[in-house]
C-alpha cells in the first residue's frame, strides 16, 4: 500500500513538474470574528509555461484572490500552491518575497508607479532590491524594457508626464525587469479607455510572444478573446476552463 501512496505521489509531482503553476484543491477563507467567507472553493489549476490566460468572472468571485495565491502575496487555507516547481504554501514570508522578487513580475490596476522616480527609475527598482548587476548595467537593462513596450523614448519622464496607458507600460516593464517566468495582471486596463486598454493587450500578447507565461484578470468579457485560454471562476469555484 505504501509503495502505490509513493508511486501515486511521484506522478502527481511529474505532472506539477511539467506546469510554470500548479494549484491543487486551494480553499482560501476569511475571518472576521465569527464570520466566515470562503473566497475560494476546492480549486485545481494548471497553466504551461508560455500560456496566456485570462481570468474571469463577476465581482467577488475570487480572481483577485486565485491571483494572489499564485504569487504569493496570500495563502491558501487548504490545498497546494506549486509555482515554478516551489510550492509557496511551505514557504516562509522571507522566502516567499525574495521567491517573488526573482521570478514574480505584477503589474497593478492603478500603475503604483512612484511619482518622484522617472519611467527608467521605476523599472530599475525590481533590480535595485535584489542588487542585479551594476547601477548602470540595471539602466541598461530597464532601457530594454521600456524599448519593449514601445517607450524608450520617454526614459526620463516621470509618471504625472505620462498618459495612463504610458504609466501602465511602465507598470509592465517594470514587472519584467527581473525576467520573471510569470507576469501576472490584476485588471491592468480596467482605469483605461477602450482603444488605451486594446493596446495595452498588444504589449501583453508581445510578452507573451516572446515567451513569457502571462496571466491576468479582468472583468471584461471582450478582452478574454485576447487571451489563448479563458478560465471562469463563480463564488470561488472554476465553473469554466476554455
Amino acid at each position: 500500500m505504501k509503495l502505490h501512496e509513493d508511486r501515486s505521489t511521484a506522478v502527481v509531482a511529474a505532472s506539477d513538474a511539467e506546469h510554470v503553476i500548479a494549484l491543487r484543491n486551494v480553499e482560501r477563507v476569511y475571518r472576521s470574528g465569527r464570520v466566515e467567507y470562503r473566497a475560494l472553493r476546492g480549486v485545481d489549476l494548471d497553466v504551461r509555461k508560455g500560456d496566456m490566460v485570462a481570468i474571469t468572472g463577476p465581482s467577488g468571485s475570487g480572481k483577485s484572490t486565485l491571483l494572489n495565491i499564485m504569487t504569493g502575496i496570500d495563502r491558501p487555507s487548504t490545498g497546494s500552491a506549486t509555482v515554478g516547481g516551489r510550492r509557496l504554501d511551505e514557504m516562509s514570508e522571507d522566502e516567499l518575497a525574495a521567491w517573488r522578487g526573482e521570478h514574480v513580475g505584477i503589474v497593478f490596476q492603478f500603475f503604483q508607479l512612484l511619482p518622484t522616480l522617472t519611467a527608467l527609475e521605476n523599472t530599475m527598482l525590481p533590480m535595485d532590491f535584489a542588487r542585479r548587476g551594476s547601477v548602470a548595467d540595471r539602466a541598461i537593462a530597464a532601457r530594454a524594457k521600456l524599448d519593449l513596450v514601445g517607450l524608450g523614448d520617454r526614459a526620463e519622464h516621470f509618471p504625472g508626464e505620462l498618459s495612463g496607458g504610458e504609466q501602465q507600460r511602465v507598470a509592465i516593464a517594470r514587472a519584467l525587469a527581473c525576467d520573471p517566468l510569470l507576469l501576472v495582471a490584476d485588471e491592468p486596463t480596467g482605469n483605461l479607455d477602450t482603444e488605451t486598454a486594446s493596446a495595452m493587450l498588444d504589449v501583453l500578447d508581445a510578452v507573451n510572444r516572446a515567451g513569457t507565461t502571462v496571466v491576468y484578470v479582468t472583468h471584461d468579457p471582450t478582452l478574454t478573446t485576447r487571451a489563448g485560454r479563458t478560465v471562469t471562476i463563480r463564488d470561488g469555484v472554476v465553473v469554466d476552463d476554455g
